[in-house]
């Protein structure tokens, strides 16, 4: 695992400077603290910082072919290199190292951008082709690397893993985007197709940006997409022995490493199951370990023990608090653009824990977008039988109006916030869920906009982005294009976001088997009952589990951590919260008396705006970072 950074010259081959792509390659020197390399030529440098996880004494980056002639830089593990490798042998490529990096070079030369069809990985690379003189950059299917890229006044291109690699070339201009700003409102992070920096870009999962000198800058080309629309045949009990083929797999192929492996274990169905995986897998104990919170309803730290004896892991717990916002700071730099998942705080801990034992974790990441895990699903399936019901004729000005009338009710279980529901069901699908997945509901994020602000932004709306794809998307049920959205914008922005810069900010290596894309498209294939049923999400994937994991472990009511935001803005944080208001980053875009009257009203109890508070305290440190 590891940083990396280049520039290029498309137009002609000025000179680069190696200082300037050693400061690039060091701004991320956390990603990679065990070896750093530089290496240029005409019109073309890359940089790279090394996490070393295989071929600890010959992988070392950049990576030159024999002849000179192809040169990468890679961030990320080929999980099926080997197999990739004995392929490429066998059409004469001869090897020089044992690393996975090897594998990209060869498998250029064998067959260009279609090698990526055959790699199973996470992974974000570039390779320059000295003979075309052209720079290819590719990012893994689900986008659990990350990848930036600009271009600069002098019309060179630059890139890097994180932001901050960017931000380290004097040349980058920096200037707020606007548009992002409401995104990160809408959703809490800034989506993976834009960023907060104007000019900069993210490589989009599952693409790839093929540049040649000469030639105008492309824009990039998808590789790989996920198919919803085919339907397997195959009979439940089939299908559970396939979907645990596909598990087991996908696991072994993620413990191969040459340095200390192990696994984050929450006590919840997917950590425990891929735990359950790598025991069966491995000749010795699974070193796991467990973050815990003195709050009950939130501690998991029983079902992990559980979980850690039935298996003879050899297991570590630490208590956490749960008002660790002393963190904020760390994380505001650890991201670089506002990010309000407030679970990071909880994850960058648990990140910090592994990192004492081992320096590879595995984690059950993803398992809820490819199964239909979270609640949101079942709640959009049932509004979805509703509108069914009735024509977007009729349910727009009746259940508009309705929801207009009715009381907001934030702090009531979902199922009776009866104001989200009747908004919800007179949108269509993909205004509705993207109001589900939403933390500022876009009526109070036009209340905080200045109205010079909202002129510039003419008409962007964030939903947008879910209305499109959910309409686009390659799937015949609503469960389906749901979930589809949410893999091509949730996965990526939030969650990937989170597991990456929370473990790369102290140099672990994790990884998730239950991403292998072999995994994730068979679950496309999956009938929406499989994955939803009765209320139950991941209903498959439960029941093949029986026989390695307890029911109650299975079937208990989902968890996970829901950091105290609310309390703290109506205790410790509450004159952070009224200090907001008279922020002058944030006042250059919001009414300072509707962010006053956000705070009042929530100290006061009147209304619970925590979430968009825990926002407003993010996007202000981070910009100031951003842009001083």
């Amino acid at each position: 695992m590891c940083g990396i950074a280049g520039v290029f010259h498309p137009d002609f081959p000025k000179p680069v400077d190696p200082a300037r792509l050693r400061a690039m390659a060091d701004a991320q020197a956390h990603r990679g603290p065990d070896g750093s390399g530089v290496w240029t030529a005409p019109g073309i440098g890359l940089a790279h910082r090394r996490l070393a996880i295989i071929d600890l004494g010959g992988g070392a980056q950049p990576m030159l072919s024999d002849d000179g002639a192809l040169v990468v830089t890679f961030n990320g593990e080929i999980y099926n290199f080997q197999e990739v490798r004995a392929e490429l042998a066998a059409k004469g490529a001869v090897f020089r190292t044992n690393s996975d990096t090897e594998v990209l070079l060869h498998g250029w030369a064998a067959w260009g951008p279609a090698m990526l069809d055959r790699l199973n990985g996470m992974f974000a690379f570039a390779l320059y082709d000295d003979r075309a003189k052209s720079l290819f950059l590719a990012r893994d299917r689900f986008g659990v690397k990350p990848l930036h890229y600009a271009t600069l006044s002098d019309g060179s291109l630059i890139f890097a893993s994180e932001l901050k690699g960017l931000l380290a070339h004097p040349l980058l201009r920096r200037a707020p985007e606007l548009s992002a700003i409401e995104d990160f409102l809408a959703f809490g992070y800034v989506p993976d197709d834009t960023c907060l920096v104007a000019g900069v870009k993210k490589l989009p999962a599952g693409h790839f940006l093929l540049i040649e000198r000469g030639k105008p800058i492309p824009a990039p080309r998808q590789w790989w997409d996920l198919d919803f629309s085919r339907r397997t045949r195959a009979k439940p009990a089939a299908i559970e022995e396939q979907l645990l083929e596909h598990m087991r797999a996908a696991v072994r192929l993620r413990m191969i490493a040459d340095v200390p492996l192990g696994a984050f274990l929450s006590g919840g169905v997917d950590s425990s199951g891929v735990v359950a995986l790598m025991a069966e897998a491995s000749r010795r104990a699974v070193k796991t370990c467990t973050i815990g919170f003195d709050l009950p309803d939130h501690d998991e730290r029983s079902y992990a023990t559980r979980i850690a004896e039935r298996f003879a892991t050899e297991h570590r717990t630490r208590l956490v608090s749960p008002d660790d916002f002393a963190l904020v700071d760390t994380l505001v730099a650890a991201f670089d653009e506002p990010f309000a998942d407030a679970s990071a705080l909880a994850t960058y801990r648990v990140c910090e824990l592994a990192r004492e034992q081992v320096t590879v974790a595995l984690s059950g990441d993803g398992a809820d977008e490819a199964f239909a895990g979270y609640r949101r699903y079942r709640f959009h399936a049932a509004e979805e039988r509703v509108r069914g019901l009735l024509p977007q004729a009729l349910r727009a000005p009746v259940f508009g109006r309705l929801g207009a009338l009715y009381p907001k009710a934030d702090w009531a279980p979902r199922p009776l916030r009866a104001k989200t529901t009747l908004l919800g069901l007179a949108a269509e699908a993909g205004e509705a869920y993207a109001r589900a997945v939403g933390v500022t509901r876009p009526e109070l994020r036009a209340q905080l906009w200045r109205e010079g602000a909202r002129r510039q932004l003419g008409g962007y709306r964030a939903e947008g982005r879910y209305v499109q794809a959910m309409r686009n998307a390659p799937a015949d049920e609503p469960l389906d294009a749901a979930q589809y959205a949410d893999i091509k914008h949730w996965l990526p922005g939030d969650i990937l976001t989170k597991i990456d810069r929370t473990s790369m900010a102290v140099s672990l290596e994790a990884r998730e088997p239950l991403l292998d894309y072999r995994l994730v498209e068979f679950a496309a294939t999956l009938p929406a009952s499989l994955r939803l049923r009765g209320g139950q999400g991941k209903w498959v994937m439960k029941h093949a589990l029986e026989r390695y994991l307890p029911r109650d472990i299975l079937y208990r009511p989902k968890m996970g951590f829901v950091t105290p935001v609310s309390a703290w803005f109506r205790g410790t944080l509450a004159d952070e919260a009224a200090l907001l208001a008279r922020s002058p980053v944030l006042g250059s875009w919001f009414e300072p008396a509707a962010l006053e009257r956000l705070a009042q009203d929530h100290r006061a109890g009147r209304a619970d705006h925590g979430r968009t508070l825990w926002q407003l305290l993010m996007l202000d440190k981070s910009v100031r970072r951003l842009f001083g």
